[in-house]
This record gives C-alpha cells, sequence and structure tokens, in this order.
C-alpha cells in the first residue's frame, strides 16, 4: 500500500482543523491529531511540533481553553475545549476557506 504524503498544513489551516475538531467536545492534543489524521484517511498528519504552538496561540486568542484532566489510559492530559468566540470565529474561518477553496477550484479548471 503506498505511503500517504507528507502534507504540511497552513498555520490558519491547522487553526481551522483543529477548532473544527473541538467543536465535537474537549479533547486532548493527542487525540485532536489522531482525530484529524482518521478524519482525513491518513491524508493530514499533524505533527507535535505544529500542534503545540497551535494549541497554545488558540489559547491566547481565546478561542479555546484548557483544562488538566485524565486520559483514557489514566494519564495526566491537558484536554482543550472550544469556547463561545472560538465557535465565532470557526464560523468565519470556514467561511474563508470555503471562499479559497472554491476560487482554487475555478483556477485550476481554467481551460
Amino acid at each position: 500500500m503506498p505511503t500517504a504524503p507528507n502534507v504540511d498544513l497552513l498555520q490558519g489551516t491547522l487553526d481551522l482543523l483543529v477548532l473544527r475538531t473541538l467543536r465535537t467536545g474537549p479533547q486532548h492534543g493527542w487525540g485532536i491529531a489522531q482525530r484529524i489524521q482518521q478524519i482525513s484517511e491518513d491524508v493530514l498528519r499533524v505533527n507535535q511540533g505544529s500542534l503545540y504552538p497551535a494549541l497554545h496561540r488558540l489559547e491566547h486568542e481565546g478561542w479555546i481553553e484548557a483544562e488538566w484532566g485524565s486520559s483514557d489510559n489514566n494519564r495526566r492530559a491537558k484536554f482543550y475545549r472550544l469556547t463561545r468566540a472560538g465557535e465565532k470565529r470557526l464560523g468565519e474561518e470556514t467561511a474563508s476557506w470555503e471562499r479559497l477553496s472554491t476560487a482554487v477550484a475555478r483556477v485550476l479548471r481554467m481551460a
């Protein structure tokens, strides 16, 4: 089976994916990365070196909040959840992404 290409995510794209993942409920960092990989069918792989700075940035902006808890294997983990401001930002970023992806698709289809 061929391996998936290593797809580097732009900062804004990673923020959007993290916010969307947290919309389904609180999650720890490793869980966020696994969920994105699973939903993208292994196309998108978020490395820890990108994920944790993004989580800190999103927390600093007030779009997510963090709280310590226990993971499924009873390890201490920081769980992140979407805030009301994060919900609003997710809506804005989703609309922006849809405009951008539509524009790129138009250019790719031009004769």
